[in-house]
């Protein structure tokens, strides 16, 4: 499937990104320049979902070095590793490949500082490569994914999803979408039912506006009708995205995907989780220790510029949930589906990296 449309991107000096706060009414394309507004794009949702963070933080240590002032390499080392990198690390906690994106490109850095021919130059043209590399592998490993998590989709299928965890939140193609498209890709017929996903709503806005480009089915439930739904026997598996993976398979993903598993769980309906590798986070033990992104109120108290929540009520704002490795059937991977995860298993992924 070629998409007409593209998440994000290096061009002429700049990070160009699809703007999907303003999706699907409009398909507006900003061009960023400089660090702090990429930041605040990722900030403010103009770009989301974990693996397009982490594209997003790989163009923005490019951005920096392009951006930074200084005259000599030290001074735009400096730029980089004292001003620029620590200000993408403060938008989004949750999203583990934020983080994975910009150790990999401090290693990039080290790397291109200690040549014999290192210069500003070398340096600009060295992190520019490695951030559109990134962005490449990201799509090649979703294709792959997708592959992988396409054994588990029957003929006629009927999917639930939550979120979106398609091309939108990637660097293209998706990991749960593209579970979906590589099933469609294979010749299956599926359908898809779309959790709205509120209070954001990435599920009606989102994932309904680039299944529809693609053509393939989908409709679009409220949160709270997906265990009516499963009850009628009108879903046939779920595949959700995630944002972190602890090592003991334990998955954190937008809010709302725990109580999705639990309806699963409860009418012996599969729960799939697609993530890559750059998502799982072997240095946190268990869901308990991911730390979760508490968002403004004013994502829940206003839609637009109407009241939902009368002023002076509090409002709960966490941005994702952790569900527990035992309510996930399978975690799909760029190597391979991994059946009921354990820390055994999840390690085992990481033995020929």
């Amino acid at each position: 499937m070629n998409q007409p449309w593209f998440t994000i991107r290096w061009h002429e000096g700049a990070v160009e990104l699809l703007d999907q706060r303003l999706l699907p009414s409009q398909e507006v394309y900003l061009h960023l320049t400089c660090v702090e507004d990429l930041s605040v794009a990722i900030e403010t949702l103009a770009v989301r979902g974990a693996p397009a963070i982490g594209c997003a933080a790989a163009l923005g240590v490019a951005l920096g070095a392009e951006e930074s002032q200084a005259n000599h390499l030290e001074g735009v080392l400096g730029d980089l590793r004292e001003v620029f990198i620590p200000r993408i690390e403060r938008t989004r906690p949750t999203a583990v490949n934020l983080f994975w994106a910009l150790r990999r490109m401090e290693k990039v850095i080290d790397g291109l500082a200690a040549r014999p021919d290192a210069s500003v130059q070398t340096l600009r043209q060295g992190l520019v490569a490695e951030a559109e590399r990134i962005v490449r592998e990201d799509v090649e490993i979703c294709r792959t994914m997708g592959r992988h998590g396409a054994s588990l989709v029957g003929e006629d299928a009927r999917i639930l999803t939550h979120c979106n965890a398609g091309g939108l939140a990637t660097a293209g193609y998706g990991t749960a979408l593209g579970v979906i498209r590589a099933a469609v890709e294979a010749g299956r017929r599926v359908s898809v039912i779309a959790d709205e996903t509120r209070p954001l709503l990435q599920g009606a806005r989102l994932t309904a506006w680039e299944l529809s480009k693609d053509g393939i089915e989908v409709t679009v439930c409220t949160d709270s009708m997906s265990g009516h739904l499963m009850r009628l026997g009108e879903i046939d598996l779920v595949v959700v995205g995630a944002d972190r993976v602890a090592a003991n398979g334990d998955v954190a993903n937008k809010i709302g995907t725990y109580g999705v598993a639990v309806l699963a769980h409860a009418h012996n309906i599969p729960f799939y989780v697609a993530a890559p590798l750059s998502t799982i986070d072997l240095a946190i033990p268990n869901g308990d220790s991911i730390p979760i992104e508490q968002r403004g109120r004013d994502e829940i108290a206003r839609l637009g510029s109407s009241l939902l929540v009368p002023d002076g009520v509090d409002v709960r704002q966490p941005a994702f949930d952790v569900t527990p490795a035992h309510l996930v059937s399978a975690l799909v991977t760029e190597r391979g589906v991994v059946s009921s995860p354990t820390s055994e298993s999840i390690k085992k992924l990481f033995s020929s990296t």
